[in-house]
């Protein structure tokens, strides 16, 4: 906080399309879509049209021992763009709810089913994974720097290594590996599968992790081993859903289908807070039974907004319409090589319309910059000089711009972060 105060705060007061503009009228074009959520840009008319449409009707209802039709159809809608066994949805308002209502979904499915079952009481997740700030999901997370000082609060839960192929835990080379991170998850299932209840991971992109993208394969393999043992498989889409990998949904680019699956952030077009939390079948007639011997107890004020969910419906009849997505990606791609030979440029990893630019003092050994440096925050706020709002993960620059993003602002990103390279890094290049 004491940089916080001693700096200038950038205040936004109007945003048009893929840009921000600050309170003296200077424009920025968003790279982050505003934390990774505004995937039609600013002020898009069809979703600003649902808004005040569903003000005239009503702005709020509890979904407690009621209902409304805005939530009803923005159901209906995701069940219509989701494997059929995904049926049941939960709403709730931010992406940390949603994955702590999967948890405890998956942790009473066990204990509803009876018996030996009650055991499957543990979770499992991936090292450098991010699910949220709420202590149930800090409990599965595994990045110190968010997670560390919180540790007396937390429950018991297992890590295995992410398949972080630049930084491999076990020195080995992707190439033929053999996904032997994947396979060290089956070693654990074997030893203890009758006390983990699931696992839970993000699928091919761990984003708050550093950007981290997983090979081929290794999302698909997770999945058989979770069928295999008898593990509910929970994927966080919170950052990788809604179109920004390349498919609506980061899952169908492996044919996987998870037991749960978490969604939030771009739910609405990044208008409003609004998640769900969406189970197969099977998991939901766990739950049917006597009030109080098989309740689901978890409720939110806001729950099912149905301004948020109005907001939600317009997003996805906009996905209903894309058809740049790919040829986009394919110019981001070969826009990003353009830095690959920069000095202290030690790895880019991109999916989709999102990539991770990690900077090392040294390229040859991998030697990271000390995190107090900040050196991540000093290119992005070196970037700002020439209209572009980045927000870096330490030394990793992210770039998740809006998928309404034309090909010559992706060219303006990329250029702004070389300049902004050069000139972070000037007097450096011979040490």
């Amino acid at each position: 906080m004491s940089e916080w105060l001693a700096s200038e705060p950038l205040i936004i007061e109007k945003a048009e399309g893929n840009y921000l503009i600050d309170i003296e009228g200077r424009r920025y074009l968003d790279g982050v879509s505003s934390l990774w959520v505004n995937r039609w840009g600013h002020n898009n008319r069809e979703i600003n049209s649902a808004i005040v449409k569903q003000i005239e009707n009503v702005s709020h209802t509890t979904f407690l021992g009621l209902s409304s039709p805005a939530p009803i159809i923005l159901a209906k809608m995701l069940t219509e763009f989701l494997p059929k066994s995904l049926s049941k949805v939960f709403f709730s308002d931010n992406g940390s709810t949603a994955v702590e209502v999967a948890l405890k979904i998956s942790f009473q499915y066990w204990q509803n089913k009876g018996g030996k079952a009650t055991k499957k009481t543990k979770f499992v997740s991936l090292k450098y994974g991010y699910h949220g700030d709420t202590i149930g999901v800090v409990s599965i997370g595994g990045i110190d720097l968010f997670h560390k000082i919180y540790r007396p609060l937390l429950f018991e839960s297992y890590k295995v290594e992410s398949p972080y192929c630049y930084r491999c835990a076990y020195s080995l080379n992707p190439i033929d590996c053999d996904l032997r991170c994947a396979n060290y998850v089956e070693e654990i299932f074997a030893e203890r599968k009758s006390e983990i209840a699931a696992l839970i991971m993000e699928p091919l992109v761990q984003a708050a992790g550093g950007i981290i993208v997983h090979p081929k394969g290794f999302l698909k393999r997770i999945s058989e081993f979770c069928a295999e043992y008898g593990v509910l498989l929970i994927l966080d889409e919170v950052a990788t859903g809604f179109g920004i990998t390349g498919s609506l949904f980061a899952f169908e680019q492996e044919n996987v289908i998870p037991d749960i699956l978490c969604i939030a952030k771009a739910l609405s077009g990044g208008y409003l807070p609004i998640a769900a939390t969406i189970t197969s079948e099977k998991i939901f007639r766990e739950f049917l039974g006597l009030y109080s011997e098989k309740t689901f107890f978890h409720g939110h004020t806001y729950t099912a907004n149905p301004l948020a969910a109005a907001a939600g419906i317009a997003n996805l009849k906009l996905f209903r319409n894309v058809t740049k997505i790919k040829k986009k990606i394919l110019v981001f791609q070969q826009l990003l090589t353009r830095l690959k030979n920069f000095p202290f440029v030690g790895d880019i990893r991109q999916k989709g319309l999102i990539a991770g630019i990690e900077l090392v003092a040294n390229k040859e050994t991998k030697e990271e910059f000390p995190i107090e440096e900040r050196v991540g925050h000093k290119v992005c706020m070196k970037v700002r000089e020439k209209g572009v709002i980045l927000r870096p993960l330490g030394n990793v620059i992210v770039i998740i711009p809006p998928l309404s993003i034309k090909e010559v602002e992706l060219k303006k990103i990329i250029d702004a972060i070389r300049w902004a390279l050069e000139e972070t890094f000037k007097g450096l290049k011979g040490k």
